[in-house]
Parts: C-alpha cells; structure tokens; sequence
C-alpha cells in the first residue's frame, strides 16, 4: 500500500515551485490515498481557498483532507467566532471529521484546529473526549486486519527538540486511547518538518507521523512531504525534501507494525 502525505501548503504564502513539483510527483505516482494533514490557506481568505481547491482537483483520488488553524479566517472575525469553518467546507470539504474505507485501508480525520479558545494563542490545538470516541466507534467497526489510520492537523504529543509545539488539549489522552485502540498511525502536520516516533502506550506499535510544508515559512527544514508504503511487516515513511530543483528523499524510517 502507498499512500502520500501532505501538509501546511498556505496558499497565499505557497512555495509555488515546490507545490508545482509536488503536484507532478503524485500524478505520475500509483497511489492508493492522498492525505492532506491540514493548514491549506495561509488567513483562511476566500480566494486562498479557492486556489486550494482547485489544486485538490489536480491531486488523485482518493483524498482525505482535514482542516488546520490557519483555515479559520484570520482576519473575518465574525466567521472566525460564529462559523470559522465555513469557508473550508465550502470550498473543500466537511471539516467536524472525515473518513476513508478500502480493501487493507481504513482512514479517519479528526478537526483538531478550532476558531476561537479560553487560552492566548489559538493556533494550538485541542480534541475532545468525544472526538475521541467518534473515531474509536468508526474504527471498531472497520475490518480488523485494515491498516488504522487517523489523521489531523496537530500533533497529539510533542516532537522532542521540533521547532514549534501543538499543545494539544487533551492529546496526550487521545493518543492513549488510539494505541490501546490498536491504530497504527497518526499523521499530523503543524509542525513544518517530518518526524516520527511510537507512542508509549499499549503495544508500542502506533506510531505517529508527520510532514512537512510546501510553503514557503521554513523552519529549519526545506518543503517536502512524506510518502508511506505499508506491508505486513512495516510501514516505510521517506521524507522528500524540496531542493530548489526536485524533490529528493531525505529520510526513511522503518516502523514495525503489530
């Protein structure tokens, strides 16, 4: 199974060479899903929207995409408090959750962004309990030797030594809840540089995964995005990073599956 992961591509502050790349990339690819983890606009403008659609289109199906932080208006302030995803669903989909159901592959997105919070800084994430427990009851019902995958915008945990942090409200407990689960992966975004590590729950074997940008705010890292290739024995993930000219793979990790 192979599957491309993307994040953080803020149309209207886009990498526009490397998202181009990108888009050639995954049409030549075989594929069997196209994730995008998140963050597709860069203030949740209406036309940033637009042009972040109009890429989708371009990309192969099937695809799930999950809305982040930055798909709120930023600067629409009645929208942000009332409907901050209205704009995203609009233009490229349900927001509250999404799902993906395939011979071997079961998917499901998870909104971890949100327009307004009782803390400063809004960008920072939260998943309820029973966001928890919607995904938990959709996965119980997948078949049982599918590969379980969630995906959303922040990560659930924080990445040791990463640029920036998710503070996840209730993350912790979440990723809890989806290793005892038996999930096997959780992809987020957020953070603009790949990373990988197991959570320290139930069997050891989910693990979390994460991509990078094809924006042009780097932290550190060049634009890039992961693809995951999975057999009965492990799950591959390589980094490709954006050189300026093509993308060349940058990292691989082998991850052992339960």
């Amino acid at each position: 199974m192979r599957i491309a992961h993307l994040s953080d591509i803020h149309f209207g502050g886009e990498n526009a060479e490397a998202v181009a790349a990108a888009t050639q990339c995954l049409a030549a690819d075989h594929l069997d899903l196209v994730v995008v983890s998140g963050d597709l606009t860069r203030f949740g403008e209406k036309g940033e929207f637009a042009s972040a659609a109009a890429w989708l289109k371009q990309l192969p199906e099937p695809r799930l995409v999950t809305p982040g932080n930055h798909d709120a208006p930023y600067l629409a302030w009645h929208d942000r408090l009332f409907t901050p995803f209205a704009r995203y669903e609009r233009a490229i989909g349900r927001a509250r959750f999404q799902t993906h159901l395939s011979p071997g592959l079961a998917v499901y997105g998870v909104n971890t962004a949100r327009g307004v919070q009782p803390r400063a800084n809004w960008s920072k994430g939260q998943i309820s309990e029973h966001q928890v427990e919607e995904a938990l009851a959709w996965f119980a019902a997948a078949p049982a030797e599918a590969l379980k995958i969630v995906v959303c915008h922040h990560p659930l945990t924080e990445m040791l030594g990463g640029p920036m942090t998710g503070k996840v409200w209730r993350g912790e407990a979440a990723a809890k809840a989806f290793a005892e689960a038996g999930v096997d992966l959780v992809l987020t975004g957020h953070i603009h540089a790949p990373f990988t590590w197991p959570y320290g729950y139930g069997d050891g074997k989910t693990y979390a995964a994460g991509a990078g940008t094809l924006s042009i705010r780097e932290r550190g890292v060049p634009p890039g995005f992961n693809i995951i290739e999975t057999d009965a024995a492990e799950m591959r993930v390589t980094a490709l990073a954006w050189t300026g000219s093509k993308f060349e793979s940058e990292r691989v990790w082998s991850l052992s599956r339960r």
